[in-house]
């Protein structure tokens, strides 16, 4: 039976991300990178560009989007789709608040690395 169960995981604070910055959560499946906009959502994503696998969570976080750090390509938080001119994507992970605290769904990732 190949049922997909959600394991939400507490990855820490809202406010422990700084406003259009980013978290790096480590976790079986690689490195996760969760970003904070100006307007306080939050996204995850696999934390490699799919240009190079520069660290996005290094980049410029700017709207809802996120400037790799190594040659600039945009990629769009909510999909992880890059922005023309450039072409590819980087894996979303399932990425809640509830009380100020943020959650990452654990069996998505591992479901996804499989």
């Amino acid at each position: 039976m190949d049922m997909m169960v959600s394991r939400w995981i507490d990855v820490g604070a809202l406010e422990d991300i700084p406003r259009r910055g980013a978290r790096v959560v480590k976790t079986p499946a690689g490195c996760i990178a969760v970003f904070r906009t100006e307007a306080d959502e939050v996204f995850a994503l696999d934390d490699r560009c799919p240009h190079k696998g520069g660290p996005l969570s290094q980049g410029i976080v700017h709207g809802r989007s996120v400037t790799c750090p190594l040659h600039n390509w945009v990629i769009d938080l909510a999909t992880g789709q890059a922005k023309a001119p450039d072409e590819g994507r980087v894996a979303t992970v399932p990425l809640r608040s509830e009380g100020g605290r943020l959650l990452l769904d654990l069996a998505r990732m591992a479901s996804r690395a499989a």
